[in-house]
């Protein structure tokens, strides 16, 4: 009788190798995707403080008869207009600004295309 040591099953390295790529592919074509949607979303989240930003302007000119500083210092500092601070444009992280000669909310480039 000869005896045979035990050999534990395992993985070759062939086979980690192969599994190592399989998993290199996908991420490679998933981590694009997930990343221009986050600057997407960054975008629209930017669009949405601005008109939300641009009807609290206009609704402070019909309460009071006067515009708020361009600085939106005034407003901001009213806790019945933002409860929570003015927003900061989530793109650029640049608090966002008043036209003087519009009275409209200011934010960054890719922004001003979309604003309503």
């Amino acid at each position: 009788m000869t005896h045979r040591p035990k050999t534990r099953p395992a993985f070759s390295l062939l086979e980690l190798l192969a599994v190592v790529t399989i998993l290199g592919i996908i991420a490679a074509l998933i981590v694009p995707r997930v990343t221009s949607g986050t600057d997407t979303a960054k975008v629209k989240t930017c669009v949405h403080n601005r008109t939300e930003i641009n009807i609290t302007v206009e609704q402070y000119h019909l309460q009071t008869g006067n515009w708020p500083a361009n600085d939106l210092s005034d407003i901001g500092a009213n806790g019945n207009y933002f409860p929570e601070g003015v927003h900061t444009c989530p793109v650029t992280g640049v608090p966002y600004r008043i036209d003087p000669t519009t009275h409209r909310v200011v934010g960054h480039a890719g922004a001003n295309d979309h604003n309503p």
